[in-house]
């Protein structure tokens, strides 16, 4: 299994203009939140206050993955798919028209803000040649946000030695 490291700096690679990694902030969160809601129906079990669902099925998977590349991301990660799970579940239970609406416009307008920011960085999605990079993005716009906090400082000089710094777009300069 790859690195941390490995992985974020892949993922890296193909996001190093600020505006593309600014719409990174904004469409990738609508993205995880419109599948999710997307998966949460149908309900498979009801186990107390959770419903089980394919939504909570690949949450608990992405949230173990998460946790085997880094202890206190992996948490973020957990935490904050868990509350993606309750959200969804919350639009699951609304009228087909509202659970539809929700989930395919955030997926949609998501991906809308993806492929803007790609337009600026010149440079396919990471997904197109790796199919995990779907699985990444959320954890590469968490540690982004960890970097501009100033926290991680080790894992940012890590992947910036493998694939150079942000670059300042025009927008953002």
């Amino acid at each position: 299994m790859k690195t941390l490291v490995d992985q974020l700096s892949q993922y890296a690679a193909y996001h190093r203009d600020r505006r593309n990694i600014a719409t990174h902030f904004i469409g990738i969160p609508m993205i995880v939140q419109g599948v999710t809601v997307l998966l949460a129906r149908p309900v498979l079990a009801e186990a107390g206050p959770l419903a089980m669902s394919a939504a909570t099925l690949v949450a608990l998977a992405a949230g173990l993955y998460y946790l085997r590349l880094d202890l206190r991301l992996g948490a973020a990660m957990a935490l904050l798919l868990g509350l993606a799970l309750w959200c969804a579940q919350q639009l699951a239970a609304q009228s087909t028209a509202v659970w539809l609406g929700w989930g395919l416009g955030l997926f949609l307008v998501g991906w809308l803000f993806q492929f803007v920011g790609h337009y600026w960085e010149g440079r396919k999605p990471a997904f197109v040649d790796d199919l995990v990079g779907l699985l990444i993005g959320p954890l590469f716009v968490l540690a982004e946000v960890c970097f501009l906090l100033g926290l991680r400082r080790g894992l940012q000089q890590q992947i910036e030695a493998r694939v150079g710094p942000v670059r300042s777009g025009a927008a953002l300069a």
